[in-house]
C-alpha cells in the first residue's frame, strides 16, 4: 500500500523526521511547518490521501485548517489523522466530533502512526471497493462511491466519519450493533476512546438525516441498529 501523505506539522525536526520515516515505507510525501501553506499543499494536484495534521500551528489552529479541508470540495474526503499533544478524552472527542479519521497523542511510536495510517488507508479502499450502486432505502439514498448521501432527494453533508458510520449500518440492516462492535469496524485501530463517542457521532448523524434518522434504531443497554422495516418506521 502506498500513497500521498501531507504532513501539517510545525515542529521542524519532527515533520523532517515524520516525512523520512513515510519516505521509508514508500508513501510519497507533501510538508508545511503552517495551516497556511498546509491548505495551499492540500489543494495542489493529486490530492492527497492522507492528511497528518497537528493542532498547534504558529498561524491558525489546527481545527481551522480541519474545518477548511472540510469545507472545500477538493478535499472534503481526504481522510485526516490529528497529531496533538492534547490529549485529553475531551480534545480526542471534539477531534472525531469535527470528522477526524483518527487521533493520535504525542509522542507516539513511529511503528503505531504507521500502523494508523495504514488502517486509515485500508478503510478507504475497502469503501472505495463497495457497490457501485447507490443504495436506497425509504427516502434515505447512499451512494458509496461518491460518498454521496440524500433524503428525499436533498443532498445531505456527511463528514467522512459519518458517512463510513452511515454506509456500515446501512450494510448491516437488521442487525443489532454494539457500541464496540461500531468502534472496532468504523474507527478502526485502537483510537484510545470511550463508546461515549459513538452515542456523539449517532446522535449528530440522526440530526443530520433529518426524517431519515429515524431508521437507526437505539436499544438500550445493547447498542443500535439499522431498521430493515420499513412500515415499522411509518414510511
Amino acid at each position: 500500500m502506498s500513497g500521498l501523505i501531507l504532513v501539517i506539522e510545525d515542529e521542524a525536526d519532527l515533520l523532517e523526521s515524520v516525512v523520512y520515516r513515510l519516505q521509508q515505507e514508500g508513501f510519497h510525501t507533501r510538508a508545511a511547518l503552517n495551516g497556511t501553506e498546509g491548505l495551499e499543499q492540500a489543494g495542489m494536484k493529486p490530492v492527497p490521501d492522507l492528511v497528518l495534521l497537528d493542532l498547534m500551528l504558529p498561524d491558525m489552529s489546527g481545527m481551522d485548517v480541519f474545518r477548511r479541508l472540510r469545507n472545500h470540495e477538493a478535499t472534503r474526503h481526504v481522510p485526516v489523522i490529528i497529531v496533538s499533544a492534547r490529549g485529553e478524552e475531551i480534545d480526542r472527542i471534539v477531534g472525531f466530533e469535527l470528522g477526524a479519521d483518527d487521533y493520535v497523542v504525542k509522542p507516539y511510536s513511529p511503528r503505531e502512526l504507521m500502523l494508523r495510517i495504514r488502517a486509515v488507508l485500508r478503510r478507504g479502499s475497502q469503501e472505495t471497493a463497495r457497490s457501485d450502486e447507490p443504495v436506497t432505502f425509504g427516502c434515505l439514498s447512499l451512494d458509496g462511491l461518491g460518498h454521496r448521501v440524500w433524503v428525499s432527494e436533498q443532498e445531505v453533508a456527511l463528514t467522512a466519519l459519518e458517512f463510513r458510520l452511515l454506509s456500515t449500518m446501512m450494510e448491516r440492516k437488521g442487525r443489532v450493533q454494539t457500541r464496540e462492535k461500531l468502534l472496532d469496524d468504523v474507527w478502526g485501530y485502537d483510537v484510545h476512546v470511550t463508546s461515549r463517542t459513538v452515542d456523539t457521532h449517532i446522535k449528530r448523524l440522526r440530526e443530520k438525516l433529518g426524517d431519515a434518522g429515524r431508521y437507526i434504531e437505539t436499544l438500550r443497554g445493547v447498542g443500535y441498529r439499522f431498521s430493515d422495516k420499513l412500515q415499522e418506521q411509518g414510511a
